[in-house]
């Protein structure tokens, strides 16, 4: 591909699916700012392996697989990056928020709320607006290992190896992230 083509290509990208991997990119990381990074380096990629693509599947799944990997590579950077003394209390605030969620019997200390139709809810605009606001205030070990898990659909085995950590303390740390997430739409949906 020659470079004039280069740039129609990623031009056209940018207009039919850039909204789209946005929204996407800015579902998986904290700010406005790395979402654009991310689909940046997305369509960068793209124009790489565009001589590889095989046209089995549209454009937009193509570029949205590739944005998944992209941003699977930005948890691992944040992962090397990320202090864990920042996170400690964070973390150690959610796990209070949990304790105070049961009694001593192991019964929910409130009533659950409730939170309507999931079917409808996915079909929301306000879903996806709650989900990432909430994504935001878990502390961000937690938001990764969620959405490796959850939204990546990555093996647990591959998530362990990849965090250096061990399966029990997956386990626990997604349980922290989905009580976290449940606090966090207790309040914001209505």
């Amino acid at each position: 591909m020659n470079q004039p083509q280069t740039a129609h290509f990623a031009q056209q990208w940018l207009q039919e699916h850039g909204d789209a991997l946005y929204r996407y990119a800015l579902l998986q990381c904290r700010t406005p700012h790395q979402a654009e990074e991310l689909v940046q380096e997305t369509l960068l990629a793209a124009i790489e392996s565009y001589p590889n693509y095989s046209g089995k599947a549209s454009i937009r799944t193509w570029l949205i697989g590739i944005l998944k990997n992209k941003a699977i590579d930005y948890f691992r950077r944040c992962q090397r990056e990320t202090l864990l003394e920042d996170e400690s209390s964070d973390e150690q605030a959610l796990d209070n928020l949990i304790d105070k969620s049961f009694k001593e019997s192991g019964h929910w200390s409130a009533n659950l709320k409730e939170w309507g139709d999931p079917e409808k809810m996915l079909q929301q605009g306000q879903f996806w607006q709650v989900i990432q606001l909430c994504l935001g205030h878990l502390p961000q070990r937690l938001q990764q290992i969620f959405l490796m898990k959850e939204i990546f659909e990555q093996k647990s085995e591959n998530i362990c190896q990849e965090l250096q950590i061990s399966a029990t303390n997956l386990w626990t740390m997604l349980y922290r992230a989905r009580m976290g997430l449940r606090h966090c739409f207790d309040n914001h949906w209505r």
